[in-house]
């Protein structure tokens, strides 16, 4: 498999639901950087992402724009979902957010995935003005403790 195959596979797991796959595709020392507050591990991503689909189960990262340069990616994210169950994020200081039927769109989120032996190292958002869980959370209306 090339490092963008990796990529979609790892992402399209993630969009079904299937994270057994994901957890098989994603090295152990994944980092995920950029839209939240600190780096996540593998472990915490992935019960972001688990939280994600469980509050908008048409969560959604259409990927586009994908290059490649040895097991490096390149990508535009463009995230969208529709907000019919709780969203309850597994990161300290954020609210559980009830149902709000509210449909989620970030903006193009440019971003770098790095494959290591086969699996997915690296995820890096370049944060991007309305994007990451911030804006999430501000496109589902959340009032942010300041």
């Amino acid at each position: 498999m090339s490092a963008t195959d990796i990529v979609k596979a790892a992402l399209a797991a993630i969009e079904a639901g299937d994270f057994k796959k994901a957890d098989g595709i994603i090295a152990d020392d994944m980092v995920f950087a950029g839209p939240v507050p600190e780096p996540l591990g593998k472990h915490e991503f992935l019960g972001v992402q688990k939280a994600m689909l469980t509050a908008m189960p048409d969560w959604k990262f259409n990927g586009g724009d994908y290059k490649e340069n040895g097991d490096v990616v390149t990508a535009n994210l463009h995230v969208t979902g529709t907000q019919t169950g709780e969203l309850s994020l597994p990161m300290p200081g954020l609210p559980k957010v009830p149902p709000s039927g509210k449909k989620v769109s970030l903006p193009n989120e440019p971003t770098t995935f790095t494959v290591k032996n086969g699996k997915l190292a690296r995820l890096d958002v370049t944060p991007t003005p309305g994007g990451g869980v911030m804006g999430i959370l501000a496109q589902l209306g959340v009032k942010m403790p300041s």
